[in-house]
């Protein structure tokens, strides 16, 4: 297989790069990443990957469709993987357009690439908040749940996953899409919830909750993520949408402590900061179908998998104090300084 992998230097693509190389060492592999804030190439430092024959790996932008064409042809391109993609909600609420150019124009670019290729698999990779929200007692998402995106993120996803599924009732184009819930591990940027946690605790700073912390995810290690991806690429049905959830269903809060907990820190850390606009109160995923069609099954369970991601943070400082760049704090002070203030009324406990 000749795979053209989009966002490889990201948290997910960096992972899936890692386990297409273990699995699969034959492929060629074509990383292309625009390089933005949370595309690192440091991200494909380690286990041979830099001097590895069967990878490549080119700077560039999934809206550039003459340099799509142009890999296309040289590399020979039958397979694709796509990841590249705006991702943060807080982000998306700042700065939407960013997210329309990359997920929705983006996405049409390479899939006009793709398909004047004659691209034989085209796994485009989404997520479970396209569904919206859940209530408490309400059942997990199935790929039959209908759509209803709720922010300018989750919108412009739910766009790329209805453009990309149009292509093959219009083209009969062989897509297949994943949709994920929350993913963990090594090299998550820290805007997001479990790294930004960890390194606020690390250096005994407030840790920012939203609201009263009770909003849940379910979650799914990276790599039982890139194990699912793996499965649907290669055998997945041309057409179908496929769940890839870690049947791990935890309020924030919950994740919060675990965090303090296995970095030997105080709960008086926490500080209640005003919610984000709309946000979402619960998510939940059933991933049957790939685990009856496809036989993949998540191993790690959330326990392990988060001591795991600590452990991997505390030895891997170089990595994240390289990336604490100005433009990351610059966008944490955007991000939680107006709401750095306890929340009064909610019930939440005193925060020292």
């Amino acid at each position: 297989m000749n795979l053209l992998l989009t966002g490889g230097c990201g948290f997910i693509g960096a992972n899936l790069v890692r386990y297409m190389r273990q699995h699969h060492p034959t492929d060629r592999l074509v990383v292309l990443d625009a390089l933005t804030y949370a595309g690192n190439l440091h991200n494909l430092d380690g286990d041979g990957l830099r001097d590895d024959p069967g990878l490549r790996f080119v700077h560039g932008d999934i809206c550039d469709a003459a340099l799509l064409a142009k890999l296309m042809h040289e590399e020979k391109i039958d397979a694709v993987a796509h990841l590249a993609a705006e991702s943060h909600v807080d982000r998306s609420i700042l700065g939407p357009m960013a997210f329309v150019q990359t997920n929705v124009v983006g996405t049409a670019t390479l899939l006009e690439a793709a398909r004047a290729a004659k691209v034989t698999r085209f796994l485009h990779v989404s997520t479970d908040e396209v569904y919206g929200s859940l209530s408490p007692t309400d059942p997990p998402f199935t790929e039959e749940t209908p759509i209803g995106p709720r922010s300018p993120y989750s919108a412009s996803k739910a766009a790329s996953d209805h453009l990309a599924l149009a292509y093959v009732h219009t083209y009969g184009f062989p897509v297949m899409v994943t949709r994920c819930s929350n993913n963990y591990g090594p090299f998550q940027f820290p805007e997001k919830l479990i790294p930004l946690m960890i390194l606020n605790a690390l250096a005994d700073k407030p840790l920012p909750v939203y609201g009263d912390g009770q909003q849940i995810r379910d979650w799914i290690h990276v790599w039982d993520h890139c194990a699912g991806l793996d499965a649907v690429l290669r055998s997945g049905r041309v057409g179908e949408v496929y769940n890839l959830g870690g049947r791990s269903e935890r309020a924030n809060l919950d994740i919060v402590r675990a965090v303090l907990k296995l970095c030997g820190k105080p709960e008086s850390l926490i500080r209640y900061v005003t919610d984000r606009p709309g946000h979402d109160r619960r998510y939940a995923i059933e991933c049957a179908k790939a685990e009856r069609e496809l036989g993949w099954v998540p191993q790690h369970n959330l326990e392990d998998g988060l001591r795991d991601t600590v452990d991997w943070y505390l030895n891997n400082r170089d990595w994240w104090q390289r990336i604490q760049s100005g433009e990351y704090r610059n966008w944490v002070e955007q991000n939680y300084a107006s709401r750095m203030q306890p929340i009064s009324g909610t019930g939440n406990p005193p925060c020292a």
